[in-house]
């Protein structure tokens, strides 16, 4: 398990201007980094035991992190 948070800017650094253009451009990408970020900071402050929860809340947790990521991305290379 990583405590590391897992920012879009950290995790995919050379899309980082498509990124910004996006979040203002297009509403579905916007409201896909907002609910990236939610969800990774959900997952972060569980990790971290600021908010501890169930380990199969935090399980599905991650897999819809790792699903939304997997969206953002093909947006991105798109």
């Amino acid at each position: 398990m990583s405590n590391t948070p897992h920012e879009l800017a950290a995790e995919f650094p050379e899309f980082a201007d498509k990124m910004s253009t996006l979040k203002q451009s297009d509403a579905h990408f916007a409201k896909l980094a907002d609910t990236y970020h939610e969800v990774n900071r959900q997952v972060h402050r569980a990790e971290t035991n600021v908010e501890p929860m169930e380990q199969l809340a935090e399980d599905q947790l991650r897999k819809q992190r790792a699903a939304l990521k997997d969206e953002i991305y093909n947006l991105l290379k798109a």
